[in-house]
């Protein structure tokens, strides 16, 4: 190879490639996510100091008021080490990988992918992005029933900065419902609804009620923002054990004490 195609190599003109293969398109959160890393040499033999593969997000973060879209990294792994790849040598590395509990689910703005990049001294980075769809781990969908039997509407999911509720990420996901039948219809405006962990086989979360005010005295409390609750709900084992209509009646019952 002339210097000069080693200096084009450089600069990712006939260097090596790579694509990532999923065994499917959609996760739930937790789940193992089995694929494989397809490498095409290029034209000239090149070093790979190692492989990784992240899983990515977006959310929005406010700065001097306005909405800024942020990049995320949920997760990285590193799948391969170094490895040599021959010139137009094709060569498949299996992967798997565990998509983390709070990465959003396909709702809103939720979107989640897989970016792969392989680490080549002195040239570009040859990257790969796979869009996934996630769906909610089995305690998490259930929450999400019970809150429509007992008669809120999703009117919107949006992947916000929350640090103090994230945990060790930055962001966590906001459920936003609005009563559409049942007894809440006229008592409540919304009821927003954001999952803050699931330790030990256990869903916990935070509702934020809002009561629908009228009068002089609501809109005060309006004002004021005391027209709003704040509770924390922890779900035991035993509670998911008991299936959606169990969770859908103690939410209700925590939702009843406070919407007065």
């Amino acid at each position: 190879m002339s210097f000069f195609g080693r200096v084009l190599a450089s600069v990712g003109v006939g260097s090596a490639k790579l694509d990532t293969v999923l065994d499917k398109s959609a996760y739930a959160q937790g789940e193992e996510i089995r694929g494989a890393v397809r490498l095409q040499g290029g034209n000239l033999e090149q070093r790979i100091d190692g492989i990784e593969v992240s899983v990515m997000t977006t959310y929005t973060r406010e700065i001097n008021d306005r909405p800024i879209q942020q990049t995320a990294v949920v997760a990285r792994y590193r799948v391969a080490d170094a490895v040599t790849v021959q010139p137009q040598e094709r060569r498949e590395l299996p992967f798997s990988i565990i998509l983390p509990a709070g990465v959003p689910i396909s709702i809103g703005s939720g979107q989640v992918w897989i970016k792969t990049v392989a680490d080549i001294q002195a040239a570009v980075d040859p990257t790969d992005e796979d869009s996934i769809h996630v769906i909610p781990e089995a305690g998490r969908k259930a929450v999400l029933e019970a809150i429509e039997q007992i008669g809120f509407r999703l009117r919107k999911a949006e992947t916000v900065y929350a640090p103090r509720l994230g945990g060790a990420l930055a962001f966590v996901q906001e459920f936003e419902w609005i009563p559409s039948s049942g007894r809440y219809r006229g008592l409540l405006d919304e009821l927003e609804l954001t999952f803050v962990g699931s330790p030990n086989g256990e869903v916990r979360l935070l509702l934020q009620i809002d009561r629908r005010s009228s009068g002089l005295a609501g809109f005060f409390a309006e004002a004021t923002d005391t027209d709003e609750s704040f509770v924390r709900v922890t779900l035991t084992r035993r509670d998911l054990d008991g299936g959606v209509p169990h969770i859908a009646g103690v939410l209700q019952g925590i939702i009843d004490h406070y919407a007065h």
